[in-house]
């Protein structure tokens, strides 16, 4: 964003109020979705003393090295500062986020997803953006990809970016890896080492 303020020729000088951002340091993280990635971003948030809270239908687990605390939807939406998505989609958690929950954030609140789209109902998070109920939000995936809802291109308070959470030389070169390692496992009658439906295989 900052640079693309500066391409086009709006830097004049330095202003103190000039692209003000939060800090994250001590202010407190929510996560929704406390698995693999969930309980990686609560270890880098540690880095940052954030108190961080987690709520997740699947893992309770207090005594997790990163000081998280298990809480419900609600108490997660009310006290935290920055809430970020990393849950899966599933019938429970379509439109997950909505009008009420919005209204149950604080107006300081930053969402983040970078889990599935539908998990958040765009259109209610383009009234909450409008009308102020949330500070602003960060989306790396879509209700509709590639699709945007109406007016949420044009909100100076969401940042978005076509879904490159894991746009890295090293984590795409990953997952090329992970791909041909099930392939082979799979040609070979071997179990599938990240197979995420084995079920399928009992039948």
């Amino acid at each position: 964003i900052n640079a693309e303020y500066g391409r086009a020729g709006k830097y004049k000088s330095w202003d103190p109020l000039l692209l003000l951002g939060q800090d994250v340091h001590h202010k407190t993280l929510g996560i929704v979705g406390f698995g693999r990635i969930g309980q990686a971003l609560a270890q880098r948030a540690k880095g940052f003393d954030m108190k961080i809270l987690y709520y997740d239908a699947f893992v309770n687990s207090e005594n997790n090295p990163y000081g998280a605390k298990s809480v419900d939807l609600e108490t997660l939406l009310k006290e935290s500062d920055f809430i970020s998505l990393h849950c899966f989609l599933d019938d429970k958690t379509f439109h997950m986020i909505g009008e009420k929950q919005f209204k149950q954030m604080k107006k300081t609140a930053i969402l983040i997803n970078t889990s599935r789209g539908p998990v958040v109902d765009e259109k209610a998070l383009v009234s909450a953006l409008k009308d102020g109920e949330i500070a602003g939000a960060g989306l790396d995936v879509f209700e509709n990809e590639p699709e945007l809802a109406p007016g949420l291109v044009d909100l100076p308070n969401c940042v978005i970016v076509p879904h490159i959470g894991s746009g890295s030389i090293d984590t795409r070169i990953k997952m090329g890896e992970v791909a041909v390692e099930n392939i082979l496992a799979l040609l070979r009658g071997h179990q599938l080492p990240t197979c995420v439906n084995p079920d399928v295989f009992k039948k």
